[in-house]
C-alpha cells in the first residue's frame, strides 16, 4: 500500500454495543436442549479469538483443528442422548497448565517441548466434556500483576486497550471479559485470579488449597498457587470450579469434595461481616485509591442492606510477609531452573531465581511451618470470642487491589526490586490467602469514574467456599454486575 492508501489512516475508537455472548450455563443448558451444537459454539469462539489478537492478544497458543474435531465428537455424543455437564462447550486454560501436545510455556520464551499429558484439571474438564480451544497469555512464570512478555508481547484489557488486563491469569481474564470464551482457568499464587479478575470485572474464585489439582505440581510454589475459574457470573464460575476440582492419586492436600454449583443457588443467611480498608503489612504504605476506597465501601453499603450484619475489622496478619517472600521466590527459581535457555529469561525472574535459591532448604522449611500459628492467628477472626461472648466474622471484605489497573507498560525497564515494590503497592490485599491455602472470591466493585473495573474480595477460613460462593451470588441477584459488558472497538490494535 502507498502511503497515501485511506485503509492505511488510523481512527479513533468507535464503541459499539457489544453482542451478548451465552456464559458457560446458557451454553451447556442450549446443547443439552438441542438448540446450540457444539461445532458451532467452538468455531464461533476461534472466530472471535483470531478477530480479537490485533487488540486483545489474550491467547498464547489456539487448538484449532482439534477443538474442532473435539466438537464434532461431542455433537455426535449429545444427540446419541449423552449428558456431562460441559459436554461440547468451549473453555480456556491458563498457559501455565499441560495439555498433551502442547508445550506449556508459562509466559516464557523459547522453545520447550509439548507436555507428554494433560494436567489433572484438564483431564477432569475434559471428562466433563469440555473443549479445551487453547492456552491463555500469563507473564513470565506468573510473577507479576501484568501480562506483558517478549515472548508473547501485550495483553489488554477489553474494557480499555490501554490498560492491562492484570496477571498472572490476565490472558483468561481478556478473554473472559471480551465474551471470547464463557470460563477460562487460571492459577492464583499471589492473587493471579482475583487481581486480573477485579481488573476485568469477573468473578474469580481463588479455592481451598487442593480443590482442584495442580498436577503434575504436587505442591506448586511451595504450597501458595491454586487454579481456579473466571467468569461473569457466579453460576458460571461454580459450574467450571465443579467440573475441574479432585485430587490426583498423589496429591498432599485433599479438602472434602463441596457443590459449588448448589451453593450459588443457596440464600447464605445473615452472615456478620467484618470490613478491613487497611491493607496488610508490606514493604510500602501507599494509601488505596480513593476509588477504590468508595467502590468497597459502596459494597459493604450494599452487604448491610441485604441484612448482614457488617462493620470494620482489623484482622491481626502479623509478619506474614516474612513466610510469602521465601516461598514465592523459591517456586520461581523452582520453575526458572528447568528452563533449557535460562538466558531467554526476563533479568527479573533471572534476579528472582538467585533470591530463591539463597532463600530456598532451610528457610522455606521455618516459612511453611510458621503457617500452624498462621493459621491460629488469622483464623481467631473468624472464631467465637474468647469466653463464650459474641461470635467470630463469618467473612472478611477487603478491597482486590489497592489501585485501578495501569496502563500497559507501566512496568518496562524496572529493575526486579522496583517492580516488586510496583506490584506490592498495586495489590497489597490479596497474597496473604495464599500463605494460608484458604478460599477467596473476587466480585465485580464498580467503576471508577473513568469506567475502569475495579473488585472486592470475600475472604472466609478454612473450607469456606460455599458460603463465599452463595454470597457472591447473593450480591451478583442485588448489583445484576454481569448485565454490563466492555466495549466492542471497531479499531486497529493500539
Amino acid at each position: 500500500m502507498s502511503s497515501a492508501d485511506p485503509r492505511e489512516r488510523t481512527e479513533p475508537a468507535r464503541p459499539v454495543e457489544p453482542p451478548v455472548q451465552p456464559g458457560l450455563v446458557d451454553c451447556a443448558r442450549e446443547l443439552a436442549e438441542g438448540r446450540a451444537t457444539s461445532a458451532g459454539l467452538v468455531a464461533a469462539a476461534l472466530a472471535r479469538i483470531e478477530a480479537s489478537r490485533p487488540t486483545l492478544n489474550a491467547f498464547r497458543q489456539l487448538r484449532t483443528e482439534a477443538a474442532l474435531a473435539e466438537a464434532a465428537e461431542a455433537d455426535r455424543r449429545l444427540a446419541a442422548g449423552e449428558r456431562l455437564p460441559l459436554l461440547g462447550v468451549p473453555v480456556a486454560v491458563k498457559d501455565d497448565t499441560d495439555v498433551a501436545g502442547m508445550p506449556t510455556y508459562f509466559g516464557c520464551d523459547g522453545a520447550l517441548p509439548p507436555a507428554t499429558a494433560d494436567s489433572e484439571a484438564v483431564r477432569r474438564l475434559r471428562a466433563a466434556g469440555a473443549v479445551i480451544v487453547g492456552k491463555t497469555n500469563s507473564c513470565e512464570l506468573g510473577q507479576w500483576a501484568f501480562t506483558e512478555g517478549p515472548a508473547f508481547g501485550i495483553t489488554r484489557n477489553p474494557w480499555n486497550t490501554e490498560h492491562t488486563p492484570g496477571g498472572s491469569s490476565g490472558g483468561s481474564a481478556a478473554a473472559v471479559a471480551a465474551g471470547l470464551v464463557p470460563a477460562a482457568l487460571g492459577s492464583d499464587g499471589a492473587g493471579s485470579i482475583r487481581i486480573p479478575a477485579a481488573w476485568t470485572h469477573l468473578v474469580g474464585i481463588k479455592p481451598q488449597r487442593g480443590r482442584i489439582s495442580v498436577h503434575p505440581h504436587s505442591d506448586a510454589f511451595q504450597g501458595l498457587t491454586v487454579n481456579g475459574p473466571l467468569a461473569r457470573t457466579v453460576a458460571d464460575a461454580a459450574l467450571l470450579l465443579d467440573a475441574a476440582a479432585g485430587a490426583h492419586p498423589r496429591d498432599h492436600h485433599r479438602p472434602p469434595a463441596v457443590d459449588a454449583s448448589a451453593a450459588a443457588r443457596r440464600d447464605p443467611g445473615r452472615l456478620r461481616i467484618g470490613v478491613s480498608l487497611r491493607p496488610p503489612p508490606t514493604l510500602t504504605r501507599n494509601a488505596p485509591h480513593p476509588e477504590v476506597l468508595r467502590a468497597v465501601t459502596a459494597l459493604a453499603e450494599t452487604l448491610a442492606r441485604l441484612g448482614h450484619d457488617v462493620e470494620e475489622a482489623r484482622p491481626r496478619y502479623g509478619l506474614i510477609g516474612l513466610s510469602f517472600v521465601p516461598r514465592a521466590t523459591a517456586g520461581i527459581a523452582e520453575l526458572a531452573a528447568l528452563h533449557p535457555e535460562p538466558a531467554l529469561l526476563d533479568p527479573r525472574t533471572r534476579s528472582a531465581l538467585r533470591t530463591g535459591t539463597r532463600l530456598g532448604g532451610r528457610i522455606v522449611r521455618a516459612a511453611r511451618a510458621r503457617e500452624v500459628r498462621q493459621h491460629a492467628r488469622i483464623g481467631a477472626f473468624f472464631e467465637a470470642a474468647r469466653g463464650g461472648s459474641g461470635h467470630g466474622y463469618d467473612v472478611l471484605l477487603t478491597p482486590t487491589t489497592a489501585a485501578p489497573p495501569p496502563r500497559v507498560g507501566a512496568f518496562d525497564r524496572l529493575s526486579a526490586w522496583r517492580t516488586d515494590l510496583a506490584m506490592t503497592s498495586a495489590c497489597p490485599y490479596a497474597w496473604p490467602w495464599n500463605v494460608l491455602g484458604w478460599p477467596g472470591v473476587n466480585v465485580p466493585a464498580g467503576f471508577t469514574h473513568d469506567g475502569l473495573p475495579l473488585g472486592a474480595q470475600l475472604l472466609g477460613p478454612s473450607r469456606s467456599e460455599t458460603r463465599l460462593i452463595s454470597l457472591a451470588a447473593q450480591l451478583e441477584a442485588e448489583l445484576r454486575w454481569h448485565e454490563h459488558r466492555p466495549p466492542v472497538r471497531q479499531d486497529r490494535a493500539p
